[in-house]
């Protein structure tokens, strides 16, 4: 009453600070209320999109977008508490812990996984589309949402594939630090897995060249009082040897023994040191050739053959996706087993002694960084594991995070790597085992161009070579005949009880008869709906009737139908490789080489081990372990070559070919046309895409 009615907000704002303690009568109300409006009239200037024919770059995109500074914008959409969130910069932060706590009695929002289809070696805009989504249920259609996505590692963005922040007017921003340095999650990944490295080489060497009492003595030293004690990091391998005592002093000659001398075998040391860049130069090499790193006595050189991985492919970075909270990190921490002893014991963090530094240096990786897209809805960047060699997806933490900050209302984006058979599968048989979370709907990425490869009958897609005329002209035959790998990958999500929406991501050389086939296709073959989608070109509002129908399908279902498609506990390892095989690729069946026989007889035998689910490793462009073999195949028997324990991570990761840990660079890589441009006075960064 106290404002003029042109200045009053809608009920829905009353009703906001009714809920928030906020009294809506009297002069406080006025002055609440005039606060409240100024702050939304400031807001609708920010995150503007500016359209434009043909679409810029996306990094000229991003930086024509005036954003809202990330404090201000999570605290207005979800009302944070100070403390909550620590910015970094004005674009990004990070989100505390402490709000799970704060709002686990809240009941959780509609929880929305997005996958693909068996891609192109282009790729085909899941990210893009997850972010265009989202700009369409929070821009357009007025809902609470948040965006849960990875953070990409930066080997790609200058190699080949470039970054991951989305594409066009449907992008995370700022993206120029989305897709380099964010908040350093990565950088601190790769200081506690070389960390774990230099220990596991350094205890060696000590081994080797000291005595049992003087690694007693370096490790449990007597203070001036003749007292030895033991550090708290020690105590876990004390347990495990069955040695209870707190005094040192109080050990055997035996269990002085068994307790200093890890006795490692140096040919099962399988932890590799990580680098954030795409080098295959480092795939092998050899570490300790120093004259250093020698048995004095023997004149034996201690030096061994290695290599290196990506980042993103450490265990660490697995262990951090899952994990629920500080906790969860350590325990899984200690748990990742480096080698094993000359005896087969497995040798874990936890008998280096290491674990306690380890989680220092991930504690504040724990928290997921916040960021938005560039129509201001709020995301969550956080771990970036790859799909084909691990679990790939983002992190527990920030799912968690977000389906109580967004109310039961809301939606919840979040992104699973490559096709339904490998992120998607790892996604419902993964991350749902251990988050105990469960989907309200599955949204399918896919493109014509996808679907004409899987046709068999067009020419393959070469990155960096001109398209063939079948994907740039109506070929309506091929979109149908291809369409059989979309319907294999409905199947696929609808084992698991999942409503699946397919959201058709639109590219300028699609007809509407090449795009009403998909859509009628999808439908037939299973999908709650098929929806194309242009957002690349318009922002949220090339989405808004995918937002609308994935809405439905949450509306529509119950996460109580959700299903794993493998009993993680009671099945063997065998069986659950063959269930993946059969029930989520199409083959028959699998055979395996003896050194995967061995392996696996091994897990059969450990209670603890058997009960693990599988990840699976293999080619993302087909559902088979060819990557030749396109569309649905079927009756295939996969071959499974290696198989090995990622204990932290708390799965067997199965190996279905040659993966390589680290990638390479192209004759060309994206660098060439990474630089910053000084000209127009303050430094812009061009050329990231």
């Amino acid at each position: 009453l106290f404002l003029p009615r042109r200045l009053r907000p809608p009920h829905s704002m009353q009703r906001q600070l009714v809920a928030a303690g906020v009294a809506v009568t009297g002069v406080a109300a006025a002055l609440a209320l005039r606060r409240l409006v100024v702050a939304r009239r400031a807001a609708a200037l920010l995150n503007k999109l500016q359209l434009k024919t043909p679409v810029p770059p996306d990094v000229e995109i991003s930086q024509a977008v005036k954003l809202t500074p990330i404090k201000e914008l999570f605290d207005r959409k979800f009302g944070l508490r100070e403390g909550e969130l620590f910015a970094h910069g004005t674009y990004k932060g990070k989100l505390s812990l402490s709000v799970y706590e704060r709002l686990k009695h809240q009941p959780d929002g509609n929880y929305v996984v997005v996958c693909g289809i068996n891609p192109t070696p282009l790729g085909e805009g899941k990210s893009t589309t997850t972010i265009g989504l989202s700009q369409a249920l929070g821009a357009h259609l007025g809902q609470q949402v948040m965006t849960c996505i990875r953070q990409p590692s930066m080997g790609p963005t200058f190699g080949i594939k470039g970054g991951a922040a989305g594409g066009g007017y449907a992008q995370c921003a700022p993206m120029e630090e989305f897709n380099l340095h964010m908040t350093g999650d990565i950088h601190a990944i790769t200081a506690a897995n070389n960390l774990f490295a230099a220990a596991i080489d350094t205890r060696y060497l000590h081994e080797q060249t000291a005595s049992t009492n003087f690694l007693w003595n370096k490790l449990c030293p007597a203070d001036g009082s003749g007292r030895r004690t033991f550090e708290l990091s020690m105590r876990p391998r004390l347990d495990k040897l069955g040695i209870f005592k707190a005094a040192p002093d109080d050990l055997t000659a035996s269990e002085i023994e068994r307790f200093v001398r890890l006795d490692i075998d140096p040919d099962s040391i399988t932890w590799k040191r990580v680098t954030d860049t795409n080098d295959r130069y480092l795939r092998g090499v050899s570490v300790g050739t120093s004259p250093s790193e020698v048995n004095k006595k023997t004149g034996e050189s201690l030096g061994r053959e290695s290599g290196f991985a990506i980042t993103v492919a450490s265990e660490i970075m697995a262990v951090l996706a899952l994990a629920t909270d500080l906790s969860d990190l350590r325990a899984r921490l200690g748990r990742m087993i480096a080698c094993t002893s000359c005896a087969g014991e497995p040798l874990t963090a936890d008998d280096f002694g290491i674990t306690g530094a380890l989680t220092v240096l991930m504690m504040d990786a724990l928290m997921p960084t916040t960021m938005q897209t560039l129509e201001g809805t709020p995301a969550l960047v956080h771990c970036g594991p790859f799909a084909n060699i691990a679990h790939g997806n983002s992190s527990v933490v920030a799912d968690r995070l977000a389906l109580k900050l967004v109310g039961p209302q809301g939606y919840v984006l979040t992104e699973a790597g490559f096709g339904s058979d490998m992120g998607g599968e790892k996604f419902f048989n993964i991350k749902c085992l251990y988050s105990k979370l469960r989907p309200s709907c599955a949204v399918l990425v896919c493109t014509v161009r996808a679907l004409k490869l899987h046709s068999n009958e067009a020419p393959p897609v070469v990155p960096g070579a001109a398209l063939a005329a079948e994907y740039r002209e109506e070929r309506l035959g091929l979109v149908a005949k291809g369409a059989a790998n979309m319907l294999a990958h409905i199947q696929n999500v609808r084992k698991h009880g999942v409503q699946v929406v397919v959201a058709i991501n639109r590219f300028h050389t699609d007809t509407d008869a090449e795009v009403e086939t998909v859509a009628r296709v999808a439908r037939e073959g299973g999908a709650f709906d098929a929806v194309a989608a242009d957002h690349f070109a318009k922002g949220g509002a090339g989405a808004v009737e995918l937002g609308r129908a994935v809405m439905a399908a949450c509306a529509a279902t119950s996460p109580r139908e959700f299903r794993h498609v493998y009993d993680a506990k009671a099945q063997g390892v065998k069986d659950k490789i063959e269930t993946i095989v059969r029930e989520v690729y199409g083959g028959a069946g699998a055979k395996y080489s003896p050194a995967a026989e061995a392996r696996i007889a091994r897990y059969e035998a450990d209670p603890a081990l058997r009960s693990l689910p599988i990840c699976m490793s293999k080619t993302q462009y087909s559902l088979s372990d060819d990557p030749k073999a396109l569309g649905a195949p079927s009756g295939f028997t996969v071959t499974v070559k290696d198989a090995y324990v990622s204990a932290g991570a708390g799965f067997i990761v199965v190996s279905l070919g040659t993966i390589s840990f680290i990638p390479g660079l192209p004759v060309k890589p994206a660098y060439y046309k990474i630089d910053v441009d000084l000209s127009s006075g303050s430094p812009r960064v061009v050329g990231l895409s």
